[in-house]
């Protein structure tokens, strides 16, 4: 039953019918509850909100798969906008980007250029980056763009994907980089040669990651809202003497907040993953398709006064 939820979601994410009718006529109904706002400016209020009930944020401007350098560029000057509000307005917050949103389906020289903008100003700002992961397809060219810029750049990090079997070994060859890594269990339809079919296997395998990452000394998020999972990180960190600024658990906006709201009382960091813009939906259903308990978290926000 689950399998078949999950993939129900999926195929919805990617119905441009559906897409389309969302941002037209969705907006109004989601914004405030799963996302922020329709533009950055009008997310600041909720960002300060959150800061203030001692959550950090890391924003994300929706949208993916561009296939237009004007609209990659666009997106570009987006990102540079956000982090230069996000030092003015002393925000405590991240940014994450999506490469396919800046022009890794384009051309590599495309987006090399628009990361190296944008990351110039974050070093200014002092603010962290987070490359998102997407599909498996991208995961290597992703990767790669990732170290390329590690070398000259302490405010870049990125994800892995627990469902993934390459996920392990990519931690192993990241480490020398000491990254500062987002781990999740991943939200794509993969086929069973690339990623593990089975729920066990997953969450067996983002258990094993969490263990590696913390034993290695890298800072991670555990971006998660299994409960399961919430519990096995603290008492590992309790197990490990892991203290508690090596880490931080991360959910996202309009799910699980009184959760989130816990864990900052029993003192861990949490950050909250805020998007925002008019390309919501395809973000939601994959939200969806992850976890069963997620539609009731999200139903929930969106009903709630």
């Amino acid at each position: 039953m689950e399998a078949l939820t999950r993939n129900f979601f999926l195929f919805l994410s990617k119905s441009r019918f559906l897409n389309s009718m969302a941002q037209k006529r969705g907006s109004r109904l989601v914004t405030g509850k799963i996302i922020a706002g329709t533009d950055f400016q009008s997310s600041i209020p909720i960002i300060k909100q959150l800061n203030w009930n001692g959550l950090a944020t890391t924003v994300d401007h929706l949208g993916e798969f561009v296939h237009s350098a004007k609209i990659a560029s666009e997106r570009t000057e987006e990102a540079i906008r956000t982090l230069n509000i996000i030092g003015k307005e002393n925000l405590d917050s991240h940014l994450s980007v999506k490469l396919t949103s800046l022009g890794l389906d384009i051309d590599d020289d495309l987006v090399i250029e628009n990361m190296t903008r944008i990351l110039d100003t974050a070093e200014q700002q002092g603010i962290m980056v987070t490359i998102d992961m997407e599909d498996e397809p991208r995961c290597e060219k992703t990767l790669e763009i990732f170290k390329l810029f590690k070398q000259n750049y302490s405010c870049v990090s990125t994800v892995l994907q627990a469902y993934l079997y390459r996920s392990e070994q990519d931690l192993q060859e990241l480490r020398p980089y000491q990254p500062f890594l987002r781990l999740v269990k991943g939200a794509y339809k993969e086929p069973p040669n690339v990623a593990y079919p089975n729920k066990k296997d997953v969450d067996d395998n983002y258990k094993k990651m969490i263990e590696q990452s913390l034993k290695e000394g890298l800072y991670i998020a555990v971006a998660s809202h299994d409960d399961r999972m919430i519990e096995y990180t603290k008492e590992l960190t309790k197990k490990l003497q892991i203290p508690k600024d090596q880490f931080e658990f991360q959910m996202l906006y309009g799910m699980r907040n009184k959760t989130q709201l816990q864990l900052v009382e029993q003192g861990y960091k949490v950050r909250v993953y805020v998007p925002y813009g008019r390309d919501w939906y395809g973000y939601f259903m994959r939200r969806l398709a992850e976890r069963p308990a997620n539609i009731a978290f999200a139903f929930k926000g969106i009903l709630r006064d």
